[in-house]
């Protein structure tokens, strides 16, 4: 039998950061998310990390530091926790910077946003409502209806 086109534990996406400080960067996960080190992390010549993976939860993260070929990105990640304000208050603790205190979405979510060392931006949810798609145009209706009357 061949070897399987995704290997296991994995998904079909897996996100793959490009960042600043690298080191920062995990131990923020692993502070905030409690992400574990899924193996040691692979160094270039100049000690930087050239990959590492952490697993929050069941998925993977793909991290390396910035060089002269991938310089960072900022990228907008959205994390499912059993409880949104305990683990946003863990991710400031951490170091994390708030984007958006958590709050109850018209979509179903009760959702908060931080950013990590490196500007990433980390949207952190807790499922609390399946919402049929009638009633999801009708509330995104009414929340663009009233963000458009804060903007004026």
């Amino acid at each position: 039998m061949g070897v399987k086109f995704i290997p296991d534990g994995y998904h079909t996406v897996t996100p793959y950061l490009t960042v600043r400080n690298a080191p920062k960067v995990i131990e923020f996960l692993m502070q905030a998310f409690g992400a574990k080190l899924s193996h040691d992390a692979i160094k270039r010549p100049d000690g930087s990390i050239m990959h590492a993976q952490v697993t929050i939860g069941d998925s993977h993260v793909m991290i390396a530091e910035e060089n002269e070929m991938a310089k960072a990105t900022v990228s907008t990640l959205y994390i499912y926790v059993p409880d949104v304000d305990s683990v946003y208050q863990q991710a400031i603790k951490a170091g994390g910077s708030n984007v958006m205190e958590p709050m109850d979405m018209f979509y179903g979510d009760r959702g908060g946003g931080v950013r990590d060392p490196s500007g990433n931006s980390w949207f952190i949810a807790t499922h609390k409502e399946d919402v049929e798609p009638k009633e999801l145009a009708k509330r995104a209706e009414a929340f663009h209806k009233q963000q458009k009357g804060k903007a004026a």
